[in-house]
This record gives C-alpha cells, sequence and structure tokens, in this order.
C-alpha cells in the first residue's frame, strides 16, 4: 500500500504569523491563521482537513462494504464535524459528528444505519482517532 503525503510551512509567531498547507500531489493549496483556526478568519485549519479526510474515508468504505453486500449505493454523502476544545493546558479533537446520507435501492434505513456503523468501525481514519476522540454517528437515508 502506498504512503501518503501531505506538506504545511507556518511563518511568523502564533497570532501574527501564517501558514500554507499542501495536500497531496496539489490537490488542494491554501492558507491558514491563527483566525481561521481559532476564530473565523479566512482559510483552512488542521481539523477542516481531518474532518475531510474522515468524511472522504467513511464515504468511501460504506459504499464498498454495501457494494460487497449487493446493495450498492447511487450516492453516499458524509459531512464531519471536528470539536477543537482546550483540555488542561492543550488543545485537543475531542468530536467528531459524522452525518451521513445515502440513496440506496432496495436497502431499508435500519440496514443502512448499520452498514454505516460498521463502515465507521472499519474506517482507516476512524481507527486512527477512536482511542482518543469520541465520535457520533447520524446514518439515514437521503429522502
Amino acid at each position: 500500500m502506498p504512503t501518503r503525503s501531505s506538506s504545511a510551512v507556518w511563518n511568523g509567531g502564533l497570532k501574527n504569523g501564517s501558514g500554507k498547507v499542501r495536500v497531496g500531489k496539489g490537490a488542494y493549496e491554501g492558507p491558514y491563521t491563527f483566525a481561521s483556526r481559532f476564530e473565523t478568519g479566512d482559510g483552512t485549519n488542521p481539523e477542516e482537513l481531518l474532518a475531510a479526510a474522515h468524511a472522504g474515508c467513511l464515504s468511501m468504505a460504506l459504499a464498498a462494504a454495501l457494494e460487497r453486500a449487493g446493495t450498492p449505493a447511487t450516492m453516499i454523502s458524509t459531512r464531519a464535524d471536528a470539536t477543537l476544545e482546550k483540555v488542561g493546558d492543550a488543545f485537543r479533537v475531542t468530536r467528531m459528528k459524522l452525518e451521513v446520507r445515502g440513496n440506496v435501492p432496495g436497502l431499508s434505513p435500519a440496514a443502512f444505519k448499520e452498514a454505516a456503523e460498521k463502515a465507521k468501525d472499519g474506517c482507516p481514519i476512524s481507527n486512527a482517532i477512536k482511542t482518543n476522540v469520541a465520535m457520533e454517528l447520524d446514518a439515514r437515508l437521503a429522502d
């Protein structure tokens, strides 16, 4: 299996500095700052990137599981919200809320929810963070 890489450069101090993050081979490249991380400034931040990775991972894991089960999805949409909080003297991602919606012809809502739960538990990003981050899953068939 391949090793994937991304990079970031930070210039200056924490509050007045700025950085640039590059995902993979340049699929995304953009700025990040103190304001984009701890306030509402423009740019991205590590928590958004973690949430994006988790959303993509879970969508693919669920699509694969449904296909293997003979009920392929026509669409899986995942939103991931990573919560950053100060815990003691450090900041931590404490929670990942996952909202999954899918179009899966012939599948019951209960079966979709069960498949999504299993996909969440098997997703590599979930496995990377599960001992440190509480995860919440809301999985439903799309209307």
